[in-house]
């Protein structure tokens, strides 16, 4: 499998938000199935030691990047780290998810989670879709989220850029399959990663939630990839997604998700 994994995706994947969480666990199973990896994140420290630790396990090249992809001119910067490099994969997976009340939120930390989650993802398939296209070969995998199915309360901003990468990803599917570029968003729920344990959700009320564990979010999301334009990993999240978007009228979902949060987040700014 890692063979035509690599010969499919390689021979160097590219990461985003690598340096902890999901992007940590997907730089780790890339590396395992024999691709290269440019590792890309904001925390400069945390990701040479995560870089440094998955390379003498993998025996692979693994190339940390420290870089603010809210910083509207990251890509020079990117595409400098990256000449002469063939890119056969890119995982969007760095993203900004701000817990609270729209009102309660600066327009500040609003508008760095639309260059993160939005202008980024747009600038590095820009960049990278043409030349697999070119070679005739690759994928493209973009983090969305549960939360992009419908309107969601305490995160009203980041679903939306959510949804974003969910149309995104669905679009360039079709466009690039004939190319032989595989496309894919990936709408995990709640997963426990760094960045949803520093949301604070209220343990007692997390018991009903299907939490998932990076590595099985992850996992499924590369054997996924090629199957279709969407995958939502973990088989109550798809019982949940089913349901939210096929049986529920609109406003009762938006509605349901709403009460969730609030039992998860209420009155946290």
């Amino acid at each position: 499998m890692s063979e035509a994994f690599r010969t499919k995706y390689g021979p160097w994947a590219l990461v985003t938000g690598a340096a902890r969480g999901l992007g940590a666990e997907f730089t780790e199973q890339l590396a395992t199935r024999g691709l290269d990896v440019v590792a890309v994140d904001v925390l400069g420290d945390e990701l040479q030691q995560t870089t440094k630790e998955i390379a003498e396990r993998s025996g692979r090249d693994i190339r940390p990047v420290a870089l603010d992809l809210s910083s509207p001119d990251f890509m020079a910067t990117l595409g400098e780290q990256t000449e002469g490099l063939e890119i056969g994969l890119l995982v969007s997976n760095a993203a900004a998810g701000p817990v609270g009340l729209f009102v309660d939120r600066s327009l500040e930390e609003k508008q760095k989670t639309v260059a993160i989650n939005v202008q980024a993802p747009l600038a590095l398939v820009h960049e990278f879709a043409p030349k697999m296209v070119a070679l005739g070969r690759g994928g493209i995998l973009i983090l969305s989220s549960g939360s992009a199915q419908q309107g969601s309360a305490y995160v009203a901003n980041y679903a939306a850029t959510k949804a974003y990468n969910l149309i995104l990803a669905e679009g360039l599917w079709q466009e690039l399959r004939e190319h032989g570029v595989d496309v894919m968003a990936l709408l995990p729920g709640a997963t426990a990663t760094p960045g949803y344990n520093s949301a604070n959700p209220r343990r007692e009320t997390e018991r009903w939630l299907s939490v998932m564990a990076p590595r099985d979010v992850v996992t499924e999301a590369l054997d996924s990839l090629g199957s279709g334009p969407r995958w939502v990993p973990g088989r109550a999240n798809r019982v949940s997604a089913f349901v939210i978007g096929k049986i529920l009228g609109r406003k009762t979902a938006i509605r349901l998700i709403g009460a969730m949060m609030h039992s998860l987040y209420g009155s946290k700014k």
